[in-house]
């Protein structure tokens, strides 16, 4: 039997997971006992709100971050290279977007492994769909320069893209640098540029509105140490 790398998407903020997951996604975390997560006490919480049943102590944890060297990477897929599948958990929503699990992903895909990702949200394309904006030509940009400058002229040349090809734009920050991003979205943006601020996407704390530069800059939300996404359409 083949053996797969699956691609598990998590809650987005302290959820139920049960009202969040599909049964097919729960189904598959069972039946493994090895996993590549970002952080370990965190994927932990989430697996006993999972209602997984087996013991925790037993599973295999692989840590994946920013600290984590491209030589130990391949050791990782030792496991499904051997017929064993494996998890990929992502920290919050779906993994390999906006986090670093792609570098796990590229390189199962160059040993054979096969590649399942699995059902769950996406703040990202919640966000888009809530939006009101283009939903069939849009760019996610990640995350902008965070010096203030550098930030301000990333933000005028997206917002350009999105004028000149009718596109929109999304990109994100940090939740505890929101505030100083929205400042620079409102100073830098034209009064009639749309911005979308979607916060807590399936949290009971959601907050999505979309509204012009200039009808923002009368009322600015608090963001900080939210997980939001911007779109902008222009």
């Amino acid at each position: 039997m083949s053996a797969f790398l699956y691609l598990i998407p998590s809650t987005i903020g302290d959820y139920e997971v049960k009202d969040v997951l599909p049964r097919k996604t729960l189904d598959v975390i069972q039946d493994l006992d090895e996993f590549i997560v970002e952080n370990i006490r965190t994927s932990r919480r989430f697996l006993i709100k999972a209602g997984y049943t087996k013991s925790i102590d037993n599973i295999k944890f692989n840590l994946l971050d920013k600290h984590t060297s491209e030589s130990e990477l391949p050791g990782f897929l030792d496991s499904a290279k051997s017929g064993k599948s494996i998890g990929l958990i992502s920290e919050a929503g779906c993994p390999c977007v906006a986090d670093p699990g792609a570098r796990v992903v590229a390189l199962a895909h160059q040993a054979g492994i096969k590649v399942k990702p699995l059902t769950g949200p996406s703040s990202i394309l919640l966000a888009l769909m809530a939006s009101g904006f283009n939903g069939q030509s849009f760019a996610f940009h990640g995350y902008l320069p965070i010096d203030t400058k550098q930030q301000q002229k990333r933000l005028k040349e997206i917002e350009k893209q999105a004028r000149l090809n009718d596109q929109t734009q999304i990109f994100m920050e940090a939740p505890y640098r929101n505030n100083k991003m929205l400042r620079n979205i409102v100073m830098s943006l034209s009064e009639a540029t749309m911005l979308c601020i979607a916060s807590e996407i399936t949290t009971d704390g959601e907050f999505i509105e979309t509204k012009s530069i200039g009808l923002w800059k009368k009322n600015l939300p608090d963001c900080n140490k939210k997980n939001t996404v911007f779109l902008i359409f222009a």
